[in-house]
């Protein structure tokens, strides 16, 4: 097993894949390098000496500058470097590309829920959706009402079954037989025993948007709630309006019409200040939400090619490895799913910073080029004019890991996208629809950027983190790699596939990227849930635009 990592052949500093103590002697390097100090694992040292203003180079990028006179064998810190890129801009673009083998998947087909759109999804769905935060309560009312007695708890391992005590009680059964009576319920007994089978869940989503702020987040609110509903994993959806807020109803139905005008999903949407009160609008929406659920269960899964699969591209929590394993092997099952006809998302535009122009490069005309240089500039620019900049992304514990800049964070989250053509440029909320691979303005925020994937048509993301998250989407399911062996055994509980198998050895970024491209269609298949799925984490937040990064 090797000790060093230099990533890319113009890199000027080396990755250290195990703890290095000051004094010891690195001899996988071009020429022995002593080290002055410390370097913990997955940080990087200098590889020869740098005086004051170099450009550092990693993934062979800029990726920062030094601030003083650094000696080779001395670690790369925020003490004596600063972020820095490369600047970008439309050029001479380079399509060509050496597209892997897909002979193993090219016939592969999984199970899935054909829409009449023509989309497939992995999972069968229903939405309980507000338009205004003023809902939110009502939404949990709902919820308490239905989820539990139509067999949908999944965030507990058991739950205690009171009807059957009621039941023995009124049929007479005494004491002694009470307490003889077997009340447990296995989290996958209530599976089997849904009323709905072929409904894999009711989601209920909270917000607090639709009113107040600016207008243009609760137009924004109404185009990703218009996503969800059209996303190939939902079967239909219900949405409580309380009547006077920025969200209207009719923003909604024109952002559903735009999406997917012939459209004959079921939609109930139920106006709060139409009703004759809050009790009658509670059980209208429920009698609505039943309905649906009957129309729901009537699909059933059936044989889809792998190129149905839209699959969302994202990491969190990342650490000095994710570069290196997780995300690369991500990015190798992206090109095999590109290669067989699918689409996959990256999103997360923060977090390209500094490898835009390889991206700019890759994008298959002038127009999607444009695109997204104007889509970072601006988005680069609002940070700033608020006080902020792409260069403080990196988070406290991205830091403590080896990603010092963004710049070194960037080119790392990049190469979940692979190395296929980009076919699309994306605006937040716009939806998915060419076959390759396409870029979607989202913040870095894992939670605001995985709910933007759903809302563009993503049916499975794929999470790459090496310091570990519990992140998971409502609607599609959430897939955990994890770039680090530690991180799989300490977090075995949210972690579904462990990439950390690249650096200690036993497997390579290809083999571990066919690994996960089989997980997923397991998964598509409904085969397998995912942790979070089991762990009922179904995090959603729409993007306020300009405020978070």
């Amino acid at each position: 097993m090797a000790e060093t990592l230099k990533i890319h052949p113009a890199d000027n500093v080396i990755v250290a894949l195990r703890d290095f103590s000051a004094g010891e002697t690195v001899t996988e390097t071009r020429q022995p390098i002593q080290l002055l100090e410390d370097i913990p694992i997955k940080h990087k040292f200098a590889e020869r000496d740098f005086q004051e203003g170099e450009t550092i180079v990693m993934y062979g990028v800029t990726v920062a500058k030094t601030l003083r006179v650094v000696p080779k064998g001395t670690r790369i810190s925020t003490e004596n470097v600063i972020h820095a890129s490369s600047e970008y801009g439309v050029g001479e673009r380079d399509l060509s590309w050496d597209a892997p083998d897909v002979s193993a998947f090219r016939d592969r087909t999984f199970m899935g829920y054909h829409r009449e759109d023509g989309s497939v999804g992995t999972r069968n769905y229903w939405l309980v959706i507000p338009l205004v935060f003023c809902e939110n309560r009502n939404i949990s009312v709902i919820e308490a009402a239905m989820v539990e007695k139509l067999g949908y708890v999944t965030e507990r391992e058991f739950s205690v079954d009171v009807d059957t005590l009621i039941r023995r009680y009124r049929e007479g059964s005494s004491a002694e037989d009470i307490l003889q009576t077997d009340v447990l319920r296995t989290g996958e007994e209530m599976h089997r025993n849904r009323v709905f089978p072929r409904v894999d869940g009711i989601k209920f989503l909270t917000h607090q948007g639709g009113c107040g702020g600016i207008r243009q987040d609760s137009e924004a609110l109404c185009r990703l709630l218009a996503g969800y509903i059209n996303n190939a994993n939902v079967a239909g959806a219900t949405v409580l309006s309380l009547g006077c807020q920025n969200a209207q109803i009719s923003l909604l139905r024109e952002a559903v019409d735009r999406i997917a005008p012939e459209s004959k999903k079921p939609l109930y949407i139920l106006e709060q200040q139409q009703s004759r009160s809050e009790r009658d609008f509670i059980a209208e929406a429920v009698k609505v939400t039943f309905t649906g659920l009957m129309q729901a269960n009537a699909i059933e899964r059936k044989p889809a090619p792998i190129s149905k699969l839209t699959l969302g591209l994202e990491c969190g929590g990342s650490d000095g490895f994710s570069g290196i394993t997780a995300n690369p092997a991500l990015g190798y099952a992206s090109d095999l799913l590109v290669a067989l006809g699918g689409k996959t998302i990256l999103s997360e535009f923060p977090e390209l910073n500094g490898v835009e122009q390889e991206l700019v490069n890759r994008c298959a005309t002038d127009e999607l080029a444009e695109k997204f240089v104007d889509l970072m500039r601006t988005y680069s620019k609002r940070a700033e004019e608020v006080g902020s900049a792409f260069s403080m992304n990196p988070s406290p514990g991205n830091i403590k890991d080896g990603l010092i800049t963004d710049a070194i964070k960037s080119a790392g989250a990049a190469k979940k996208g692979g190395t296929s053509p980009v076919a699309d440029v994306l605006d937040y909320t716009e939806q998915a629809t060419r076959p390759g691979l396409n870029l979607l303005c989202t913040p870095g925020n894992d939670v605001e950027s995985t709910t933007g994937l759903a809302g563009s048509g993503a049916t499975l993301i794929v999470f790459t983190t090496g310091l570990g998250t519990p992140t998971g989407n409502p609607i599609a399911p959430t897939v955990k790699m994890s770039s680090n062996n530690a991180l799989a055994r300490r977090m075995s509980d949210i972690i579904d596939i462990n990439a950390g198998t690249v650096v200690s050895g036993e497997d390579t970024i290809e083999s571990k990227g066919s690994e996960l491209l089989e997980l997923l269609i397991r998964i598509a298949s409904g085969e397998q849930r995912t942790r979070s799925e089991q762990l009922g984490q179904d995090d959603f937040i729409p993007w306020k635009r300009g405020v978070s990064l």
